[in-house]
C-alpha cells in the first residue's frame, strides 16, 4: 500500500506510534520553491506544526526548481510523506514518526508554467519559501518569460510576483512574505535585489517596482537541522514497521533552529513561537550566525582531521572516543565559547545541544566529507575564534592552534603521500586547485618551522599573515613536530595532559 489520501482516509494505518497531521482541507497559502529533503523535513514540518495547533490553516504548494525533480513522486502520494525525527534530547534517545499533511500538491513549472502562474491569482497565497541550494539565488540577464519557465529561481519569483501584481491591481494586502532558506549570507536581501534587477531588465511598470518594495517583505534567515534524507539503508525494515510504502520518506534530527531577520509583521501571521517551535525573530541575525558557525561548524572543523587521523570515521565515534572527546571539550568550552558575545547560559545550552547532536546514533556524519575545502572552512569557522581569543588574553589558544597544526600536517602529508591510511581506509583530499598546488610546492622543504611559516604566511589563505600573531607560529610549529614524531593521538594526549 502506497501512502496517499485514500490510505489515510481508510483508517488502515494501525501503527499507533505514527502521528498523523491535520486531515482537514485547507487553502493553499504557501508557495515553496524546492522539493528536497531539507525543506520537507524543516519548513513543511513547521507549517504542519502550526496547522496541528490551529494557528495557520494553510497548505504548501511545492514548485520544482529544476527541470529534473521529484514532483511526480510527491503528487503520487497526494503530498503526504513520513518524517522520522530521531536523536538525543536531554540525554535521552528520542524517536518520532509523523505523516506530514501540510503539502497539498506539487507543480513542475517547466511542463506546467500556466499552472504555476495561476497560483498568483489565489487571494489566500501569502508566503514564499525556498531552498534552491546556495547556487539557486543567482542572477543572469534573461528575457521576460513569455509562456515558458526561466531557469533561475529569482526570475521565476519575479514572474510570479508580476503576475500577482497584475491580477490584484497592485493591492497592498496582496504582497508576499518571502523567506528564503538558502545557506548564503543575506539571502533575503540578495533575492530582493535580483528580483528588482529582473523588473528593470524587463522594463516593467515602475508601480510594480514600488509594489515590490512597499508591499512585499523579504527576510534574511539562518536555518539549522541535520537532515540525512531518505533512509535507504533501512527502508525494508521501516516499511514493514510502518505498514505502508513511502517513496519520499525523510529522516532528520530532533534539533531545529530558524532565525528570521526583518520586519516583524510576519511574526504575527506565522506564529511559530506560539506553537513552541525554536524560531527566533530578530533585527540582527549576525550574532546567531556567529553562534552556529563558530560552535557547530567551528567544532566540526577543529576536531575532524585530528579524529580522522586517530582512526575514527564519524562524528559520533569522535565524541565517544575518550581522547578526542576530551579534546573537543577543551577547544569548544574553554577556547571557542569565551570568544562569543552571548550570555553564558545561552552559549552553554547551545554547546551542550551540539554535543548531543554529535552523538546522534541515527546520523552517520563521515569525517572525510567534512574535510572538503578545509582551508577555507578553517578561515571562516575557526580562525575568528583564534584571533578573538588572542585579543582577549594576549596569548593563543592551544587546542585551536593544535587544530591548525593538524590541518597543515594533513595537507602536507597528503601531498607527500605519507599519511597513514588507518588500515584499509583510502581517501581523497579535496580542495581548490590553488590550495593543492601550494602544498605541492612545499615538497622540497624539510624544516618544520619553514613549512609552518610558509602556510601561516599565505595571505591568500587567511587574508592576513598569521605569523604576525605573537606566539602562534611557535606553538603551531611545536604541535606540528609533536604530531610528526609521536603520531596524532599521542600528540593530542600530550596536549591534554599539559593543560
Amino acid at each position: 500500500m502506497l501512502l496517499n489520501k485514500k490510505l489515510i482516509e481508510s483508517n488502515t494505518i494501525l501503527n499507533n506510534d505514527i502521528i498523523i497531521g491535520q486531515k482537514d482541507e485547507m487553502p493553499e497559502r504557501v508557495l515553496q520553491f524546492g522539493e528536497g529533503n531539507f525543506l520537507r523535513a524543516f519548513v513543511d514540518w513547521h507549517f504542519n506544526e502550526l496547522n496541528k495547533k490551529g494557528l495557520f490553516n494553510g497548505k504548501v504548494v511545492i514548485v520544482q526548481p529544476l527541470k529534473g525533480g521529484m514532483i511526480d513522486e510527491i503528487n503520487k502520494q497526494d503530498g503526504l510523506y513520513t518524517l522520522l525525527l530521531r536523536g538525543i534530547q536531554n540525554g535521552k534517545q528520542i524517536e518520532k514518526t509523523e505523516i506530514i499533511t501540510s503539502v497539498s500538491r506539487g507543480i513542475n513549472p517547466y511542463t506546467g508554467w500556466n499552472e504555476f502562474l495561476k497560483c498568483a491569482s489565489n487571494p489566500n497565497m501569502r508566503v514564499i519559501v525556498s531552498n534552491t541550494t546556495e547556487a539557486g539565488i543567482s542572477y543572469s540577464k534573461i528575457p521576460f518569460p513569455e509562456g515558458e519557465c526561466p531557469d533561475t529561481f529569482p526570475a521565476k519569483a519575479a514572474a510570479f510576483l508580476y503576475e500577482r501584481y497584475k491580477k490584484f491591481d497592485g493591492a497592498k494586502d496582496k504582497g508576499m512574505i518571502i523567506i528564503p532558506c538558502e545557506l548564503i549570507k543575506d539571502n533575503g536581501d540578495t533575492l530582493h535585489q535580483y528580483i528588482l534587477q529582473h523588473a528593470l531588465d524587463w522594463k516593467l511598470d515602475s508601480k510594480f517596482i514600488r509594489w515590490i518594495q512597499e508591499s512585499n517583505y523579504f527576510y534574511n534567515t539562518l536555518v539549522d537541522r541535520i537532515v540525512p534524507g531518505y533512509p535507504k539503508d533501512e527502508i525494508e525494515s521501516l516499511t514493514k514497521k510502518l505498514g505502508y510504502e513511502d517513496n519520499i520518506i525523510v529522516s532528520a534530527e530532533i534539533f531545529h533552529l530558524w532565525v528570521i531577520q526583518g520586519n516583524r509583521i510576519a511574526s504575527k501571521e506565522l506564529p511559530f513561537v506560539q506553537a513552541g517551535l525554536n524560531v527566533v525573530w530578530t533585527d540582527d541575525i549576525q550574532p546567531y550566525r556567529n553562534l552556529k558557525v563558530r560552535i557547530l561548524n567551528g567544532a566540526h572543523t577543529m576536531f575532524t582531521i585530528p579524529s580522522f587521523l586517530s582512526g575514527n570515521d564519524t562524528v559520533q565515534q569522535s565524541v565517544e572516543d575518550r581522547v578526542i572527546g576530551n579534546y573537543i571539550s577543551e577547544g569548544l568550552f574553554k577556547e571557542i565559547l569565551p570568544t562569543l558575545d552571548f550570555s553564558e547560559e545561552k552559549k552553554l545550552d547551545f554547546a551542550q545541544e551540539i554535543i548531543e547532536r554529535f552523538q546522534n546514533p541515527f546520523i552517520k556524519h563521515y569525517l572525510i566529507s567534512i574535510t572538503l575545502n578545509s582551508i577555507s572552512k578553517f578561515k571562516v569557522r575557526v580562525l575568528p575564534s583564534i584571533l578573538e581569543y588572542f585579543e582577549m588574553n594576549k596569548y593563543v589558544p592551544e587546542a585551536l592552534s593544535f587544530s591548525l597544526a593538524s590541518l597543515i600536517w594533513f595537507y602536507r602529508g597528503y601531498s607527500l603521500n605519507k599519511l597513514p591510511q588507518n588500515g584499509s581506509r583510502e581517501f581523497t583530499l579535496k580542495d581548490d586547485e590553488e590550495v593543492m598546488k601550494f602544498f605541492k610546492g612545499l615538497e622540497s622543504l624539510n624544516d618544520y618551522d619553514t613549512v609552518v611559516k610558509s602556510v601561516l604566511g599565505n595571505v591568500n589563505f587567511w587574508n592576513l599573515d598569521l605569523n604576525k600573531i605573537d606566539g602562534l607560529t611557535e606553538i603551531v610549529s611545536y604541535y606540528y613536530k609533536s604530531i610528526d614524531s609521536l603520531g596524532m593521538k599521542p600528540a593530542i594526549e600530550e596536549l591534554l595532559n599539559a593543560r
